[in-house]
């Protein structure tokens, strides 16, 4: 029997296996037999550990037959597919948000207690998959997540790294780094494809060699790298599909070279495995020195090049060496600048593998990338030194003077003679050292150009990508981000998941507009006591938590005002401490009549080289330090800051929450997802113009929104006359809080440790005006707390944010991506046969 004839009789075998059981007792028995036969234990078992992998092993298996059905329906149709490239994914825990997808998360709650254990213990076991930075990770992750409920052919493709974002401590008041191993103990959800493996190529150089008639490049003497795929399941909501996040890891072409081993030479025999390693060893490893940016840059086309390998060699294997149709069936979608690389690389696929011409190539590549920009801050567009790029990447340097020459030479024929613009809009940056302009090149090899909220879009358009707007004007456009209401809102909220079902029905769970059916409730007093009560719930959880991190007590009674998000300058968690010693300040003065109880939870890690931004936390402990221990204070105001923020511990503020801030400097936010998540759980959100705050101020009504602070029009009108100086002696309340900094009060042995902070704060150079928006601020905090003491009014506001949060779903994000930019069929999956 030949080898073809077999491979049909064992795919036809696999069609025969029988389904399992979505009841308790199957569930149990598998448990059972995965506990005992597959890992081993028995009654002595010691670590809960196990029972989390036998519970997780049992999901597995269930969404193990979705995943093999959601492949051969894409197989079938020969469906276009859309490939999401993102060097970040923070997907945190999987098993409540898989067993909630595929409608497993009673079953496998009470199969649990049969075997006298709890499903909350066991999901605890779990390490988050912290393999993101922030919200450009979880965006991602919500994508992902809507994209399977949905039914969209889409394939995520990132990187596995050994170490996710570090895990911060605090000591004496200062960020402390330790690296999270979170893979430490495996991880049971992924899947090695090794027979996927891809090869990577570094250094080297290019030579040109004969062939047919032509010169054609080859690129040769490199060091090469093995990329090996980990496929992770995305389960869709109730609906059988289950898409795919690949993780690439990096692999050393050679364990170790034997020779040097053999002549006692241990650290140089296996130097060649750890270098190849490295690539996937750390998330985001520090880049203030040339060896961390060196890093970064191959961690950027170790994850383009590995991910586009393997969909052309899917192609080849599908339609052999034809490529008419690849660009019909096919779109990229580039998470930010940092897969940039993947516009070169796929041209020189194309050329030198696949032997296409370069016009052929092109036309295929510009026609199925697409750009996600995420940041207004000029120095966030990645740029990365020519001489590097020659040392790493010479083949891609290659590519990006032709595609720079071909592009300057459009520009010269729309505006002739204009040598300052082709300067300006140059993918390679002239100079002594020059550099290729990451986000440049994605925008000129790019079909589609969008930025992720209406005014982000807006600013991009009219600052950094003006040129080019007015080159392509048909490229730009607008995809306000959302976030998943599986995870946000039924997973992490069951209670108010099940209030809210209880009044308007469960469809709002995978259409999210739906919720708009809660505005008619707003005056039942029954409807409106539940609301509180599962708020009051939801708060003691978070009091637990912040009093089990970090030791302070939070009153119930008080407004929980939360701030959580990446520590940085135009996020400005500094002008939210000074709100607080503002509130500190007045309490010691004895001016609190009518005063409204405040618990202050600030969260958030700063970059390990971002020297201010760890001033800021030091700050904030130190001033919480003081507070919490005046006996004036008492349970009138609290400040804690919460170590180690993450997707996990997100999934209890989010629903304790009373007041949201997002204070960004105006027209420096691109979007934001926390503001999202926080109004879809009944927060208000106190706020400036910027990012998606003005499009959830529109949606809730103005009256509904605690607005503040300038616009991004007069944040632009101020700069070159702004004066801190004269704005703080100006206010006294402000005066009173600078003072009270510059004094040492809140560092009295450690003195001079604030005086970064107390420049910033001073400098007419400051580009986060953070004196300029002071006195809005507090008059604005100022309101939220006399209507927090109207507590029937308080819980109308919080009910209406919830109603009018459908629009921030991610559902309807990528159905916006999917109905503009990629073109895609839902493809339910298919079942018997293939």
């Amino acid at each position: 029997m030949d080898v073809k004839t077999l491979q049909h009789k064992f795919d036809a075998s696999l069609t025969d296996l029988p389904s399992l059981g979505m009841d308790v007792h199957s569930m149990v028995e598998d448990f059972r037999r995965y506990y005992t036969h597959t890992l081993g234990r028995d009654r002595h078992s010691r670590s809960p550990h196990y029972a989390y992998q036998a519970l997780v092993l049992s999901l597995r298996d269930r969404l193990m037959e979705r995943w093999k059905n959601t492949r051969y329906a894409y197989e079938a149709a020969d469906s276009s597919h859309a490939y999401y490239l993102s060097l970040e994914f923070l997907m945190g825990r999987t098993l409540g948000n898989a067993a909630l997808n595929i409608g497993l998360d009673e079953t496998a709650e009470l199969a649990m207690r049969c075997l006298g254990l709890e499903l909350e213990e066991l999901a605890e076991l779990e390490h988050d998959a912290g393999l993101g930075n922030g919200g450009l990770g979880r965006l991602a992750a919500c994508f992902l997540d809507s994209c399977a409920t949905l039914q969209l052919p889409v394939t995520g493709y990132g990187i596995r790294y050994e170490y996710g974002m570090f895990r911060q401590l605090i000591r004496g008041g200062e960020q402390v780094e330790e690296p999270d191993h979170w893979l430490r103990e495996g991880n049971p959800w992924e899947v090695e494809r090794p027979e996927y493996t891809q090869r990577v190529r570094f250094e080297g150089r290019t030579e040109w060699v004969r062939n047919n008639g032509s010169s054609q490049p080859r690129w040769v003497e490199t060091h090469d790298v093995l990329a090996v795929p980990y496929d992770v399941p995305i389960p869709g909501y109730h609906n059988g599909t289950v898409n795919t996040l690949r993780l690439w890891k990096a692999c050393s072409t050679d364990e170790f070279d034997l020779g040097e081993f053999n002549a006692g030479l241990y650290p140089e025999s296996v130097a060649a495995k750890n270098s190849a390693e490295l690539i996937t060893l750390v998330l985001y490893p520090n880049d203030t020195s040339e060896s961390g940016k060196e890093l970064r840059l191959r961690q950027q086309y170790f994850l383009a090049s590995a991910s586009l390998q393997d969909i052309l060699a899917r192609w080849v294997g599908t339609h052999g060496e034809d490529f008419t149709d690849f660009a019909e069936k096919n779109r990229f979608q580039l998470n930010d600048t940092h897969p940039s690389c993947a516009v070169p690389e796929l041209i020189r696929l194309l050329m030198d593998e696949h032997g296409l011409a370069w016009k052929e190539a092109w036309e295929i590549t510009s026609a199925t990338m697409a750009y996600t920009n995420h940041t207004l801050l000029p120095e966030a567009l990645e740029r990365w030194s020519v001489a590097t790029f020659a040392r790493l990447l010479p083949r891609l340097l290659d590519i990006i003077f032709q595609i720079n020459a071909d592009f300057l030479a459009e520009v010269a024929r729309r505006w002739p003679g204009d040598a300052e613009r082709q300067r300006r809009m140059s993918i390679i940056e002239e100079g002594e050292d020059p550099q290729v302009r990451m986000a440049y090149l994605a925008i000129v090899g790019s079909f589609s150009v969008n930025g992720v909220a209406a005014l982000h879009s807006q600013l991009l358009i009219e600052g950094l990508f003006k040129d080019f707007y007015e080159l392509w004007p048909k490229k730009f456009n607008n995809k306000t981000n959302g976030v998943t209401p599986r995870r946000w809102l039924s997973l992490c909220n069951p209670d108010l998941s099940q209030l809210i079902t209880e009044t308007i029905g469960d469809d709002w769970t995978s259409n999210l507009s739906k919720l708009t059916g809660l505005a008619q409730f707003i005056n039942e007093d029954n409807f409106c006591n539940r609301w509180r009560e599962v708020k009051q719930e939801n708060k003691r959880r978070l009091a637990q938590m912040v009093e089990t991190e970090c030791g302070v007590t939070f009153n119930l009674e008080a407004i929980f005002d939360v701030q959580v998000k990446r520590i940085h300058e135009y996020k400005r968690q500094l002008l939210n401490v000074l709100h607080v010693i503002h509130l500190y300040d007045r309490l010691k003065r004895g001016d609190d009549a009518d005063w409204t109880p405040r618990c202050v939870l600030i969260g958030g890690k700063a970059a390990p080289g971002y020297y201010i931004a760890k001033r800021i936390i030091k700050l904030i402990n130190n001033v919480a330090a003081v507070i919490n221990n005046d006996a004036v204070t008492s349970d009138r105001l609290r400040l804690a800051f919460l170590p180690n923020y993450r997707v996990t511990t997100m999934e209890i503020i989010t629903p304790g929450a009373d007041l949201s801030e997002q204070v960004s400097t105006a027209g420096k936010e691109a979007s934001g997802t926390g503001n999202m998540k926080f109004m879809m759980n009944g927060a208000l959100t106190i706020g400036t113009l910027d990012g998606a705050n003005i499009e959830i101020r529109e949606e809730v009504g103005a009256e509904n929104f605690f607005l503040f602070g300038l616009s991004a029009e007069e944040v632009e009108e101020l700069r070159g006359y702004y004066d801190p100086a004269a704005i703080i002696a100006a206010d006294e309340d402000l005066r009173r809080v600078v003072q009270l900094i510059e004094s040492g009060h809140f560092n009295q042995f450690e003195p001079g440790i604030f005086d970064p902070i107390l420049h910033a704060i001073t400098s007419p150079d400051d580009p986060w005006m953070t004196a300029a928006d002071f006195r809005s601020y507090v008059d604005a905090q100022q309101q939220v707390a006399e209507t927090y003491r109207d507590k029937e009014q308080w819980t109308r506001m919080s009910i209406l944010n919830t109603a009018a949060s459908g629009r921030f779903s991610s559902d309807r994000t990528i159905a916006e991506y999917n109905r503009e930019i990629w073109k895609l069929e839902s493809l339910p999956p298919v079942t018997g046969e293939h």
